[in-house]
Parts: structure tokens; sequence; C-alpha cells
């Protein structure tokens, strides 16, 4: 199986995200994954780097970078936290699989990183442009992945739609929009007892504050900072929880782009 290797035995570059050192970043931050796992990431990076020359996924172009600022990013969700372990185990211990929404995907993160780590998730990724959804759906083909979906559309208009309205366990984003902007797209597609969940840098204070009654006026209870260490970034990050409380209202999200042209 793995050996873990000493940290500084450890040197990133070109060619070296490979299964070890995925799996030597994983066992860092506590979160469990297989040999066939990490394979998975490494041919998902691989396929990153080559489709990024050609199109525009990430600014992130060097191994070091992928496995840091994409997958363990992505992955701190998963990572043992008392600030937010029982709110996760509250939504796991289901009658039935999960389900999970993943608002502006981009290249798939966290939400198909977070599928391939936890295979148990239904997820559905959004973005709403063309060439970065069929670059997750080519990930999803290449890795052979089941119930998982990759849409191109707009939240505010989705939304809307009653296949998706409230019908979400857990709703995530990352680098999209500030957080007040970020609730009003991501509330309407949690069902009352869900949870919301934002990435963050570290100091979320005054976004968490600017945001207090977009959340409120959308159906959520208050929100929550939770502090994350993620293993080679010297910045501390956070993630934002904010559980469905109660129904958000049917003019909700705004469409036309409201949301972020004029927060709430």
């Amino acid at each position: 199986f793995f050996t873990k290797p000493k940290t500084d035995q450890i040197t990133y570059h070109r060619e070296m995200l490979t299964p070890d050192t995925i799996q030597f970043t994983a066992v860092q931050m506590q979160v469990a994954l297989s040999h066939e796992q990490c394979a998975q990431f490494a041919t998902y990076a691989k396929h990153l780097l080559e489709w990024n020359q050609k199109i525009n996924l990430t600014a992130i172009t060097d191994d070091q970078g992928i496995l840091t600022r994409h997958i363990a990013d992505s992955l701190s969700l998963l990572a043992p936290n008392d600030s937010h372990r029982d709110t996760l185990k509250s939504l796991t211990i289901r009658t039935r699989t999960s389900n999970l929404i993943d608002i502006g995907t981009g290249a798939g993160f966290p939400g198909l990183a977070l599928k391939i780590a936890r295979p148990d998730l239904d997820v559905t990724l959004i973005d709403g442009t063309g060439k970065k959804i069929a670059f997750c759906q080519r990930i999803i083909d290449e890795l052979k992945l089941s119930g998982v979906r990759a849409l191109q559309a707009r939240a505010d208009d989705l939304a809307h739609e009653a296949s998706h309205r409230e019908n979400y366990d857990i709703v995530i984003a990352r680098a999209v929009a500030t957080l007040n902007t970020l609730a009003e797209y991501m509330l309407p597609f949690a069902r009352v007892g869900g949870l919301c969940v934002a990435y963050k840098g570290a100091d979320s204070s005054a976004e968490v504050s600017s945001a207090r009654t977009a959340i409120k006026t959308l159906g959520g209870a208050p929100a929550r900072i939770c502090p994350v260490s993620v293993p080679g970034l010297p910045d501390q990050r956070s993630l934002i929880l904010i559980q469905k409380a109660e129904s958000t209202r049917a003019r909700y999200p705004r469409t036309g782009g409201a949301p972020r042209s004029a927060p709430m």
C-alpha cells in the first residue's frame, strides 16, 4: 500500500503529481483515499494541464498549485474538523444517497473532486461556460464516474426549475462571488435542513456580516465560519456554513444577473 514519506522527501515539479504524492497529502489531511482514487486525481490533473493549454480553465498551471489550491482545498470539507464535523455527519446518515450541487464549478472544483473522494454522493455540476462543462464531462467519461452530471446553466435560472429547487442536501461554491451574492445563488437550491458551504479565505468575517440580511431573507440560519488548514498553503482557509432553516420565497433568486449586479 502507501508508505508515508518524510515531508522533506516530497519535491513538487511537473510530472510529480502522482498517486503517491496525492495520497501523502490526503494522509496529512486525514482524508481517506484509496490508491485507485489517487490515480483518478492524477489523471484528472493531467487532463486539466493539457486542456488548459487550449482553453482557460485555471490560472494555476503547476502540479504543486493543482494539488494544494485545487485538490486539497476541495477536500478540506471532508477533513476532520470539530467545527463542522457534526453538521456534515448529520447529512450523511440518511436512508438515501445525499445529493450535492456545485455552483460555478469551473474545471470541477470542488464538486468533481468531492465526487472522486466520496463516490456515494450524487453530484450535479453547473457552470455558465460551455467549454468548462465540456471539460468536466470529459473527466466524468474518462474516469467512468456514475451518479454525476455536468450542466451548462445559470444558477439564477436553474434554481427556479422544480427538479432543482430546494432539492439538494449540500450546496457548495468556491471562488464564485461575495457571500451576499452567493447566498442568493445557493440557498434556493438547498432543501430545508440542508447545508450551503462557501469556500473562502481566512478573513471571512466582513463578508458574513454584510450577508446577514440576505441569508435571513433567503431562509438561512446565521452563518458559521469554520477555519481549515490545507497542506502546502501558507494562508489559512475557511468554510462558511449556512443551514437552510426555512423555505426560500418564490421570487428568489432574482434573474437576469441581479444577484451579482445588485446584491442584497
